[in-house]
């Protein structure tokens, strides 16, 4: 079957000396890869190596046989021509990052079109921003709606919080956290994409955050492993 979709890169590896493997989440048709032969070495061809950066937003014709496996990529050009998004340093780490954490975790081949548009407008406005360094914990955060393990933040005035059940709680357990990380995640979660530049926090405060969020989502999003790319992000940045 033919399809015209959208699309966004979630990976590209390497396949032999000039091919590839293309991952994207496509807005008609959930995750599918594809095989792209002699990428690495095309200079005329249809495709072009720079359109599979991380994160990049396509408009794609492709093949798709639905049989579970690598599908055929028959037009692609890009949809979103990002402003800064792989040039600036700070955000193109956090593009590896955020797109180590969808390939691990979208894996679905269905549609979905919430989470598609979600991640969309969240890339395009990391994109536009000045101050970038609060929104990678935003996507992932606002991520779990779609993964079906959103914290409860209802009780969100307690002062504990259960990593285990995803909700505040009134006293401490051995799967609980508190203190000023809880009182950031609430903040983060009341804060729009379009107000996470006023929010002004320290290079603790993130790094106490993302190791909140990592932790809880080893506990509930399926096939979620702590990526390599968090290591080499604080290295950069602290």
């Amino acid at each position: 079957m033919r399809v015209s979709t959208r699309a966004i890169v979630l990976s590209t590896v390497r396949y032999g000396e000039a091919d590839v493997i293309v991952k994207l989440l496509t807005a008609s048709s959930g995750v599918r890869s594809y095989m792209i032969r002699g990428l690495q070495k095309s200079k005329r061809g249809a495709f072009r190596p720079a359109m599979f950066q991380p994160l990049t937003q396509l408009q794609i014709q492709a093949i798709h046989r639905d049989k579970g496996q690598l599908e055929r990529l028959a037009e692609a050009k890009v949809s979103h021509h990002y402003l800064s998004l792989h040039s600036d340093i700070i955000k193109s780490s956090m593009a590896l990052f955020l797109a180590e954490i969808m390939k691990m975790t979208l894996q679905e081949q269905e549609p979905n079109p919430g989470l598609f548009d979600f991640l969309s407008d969240a890339l395009m406005a990391l994109d536009a921003t000045g101050s970038p360094l609060n929104f990678h914990l935003k996507i992932v955060l606002e991520l779990q709606q779609y993964l079906g393990c959103y914290p409860d933040f209802e009780q969100a005035h307690l002062p504990f919080f259960n990593l285990e059940e995803g909700g505040f709680q009134e006293h401490s357990s051995e799967v609980t956290r508190s203190g000023p990380v809880i009182a950031d995640l609430s903040t983060l979660a009341k804060t729009s994409f379009g107000k996470l530049e006023q929010w002004q926090t320290s290079t603790g405060q993130r790094r106490a955050l993302l190791d909140l969020i990592m932790d809880y989502m080893q506990l509930h999003a399926t096939g979620f492993k702590r990526p390599k790319s968090i290591e080499i992000y604080r290295q950069v940045f602290g």
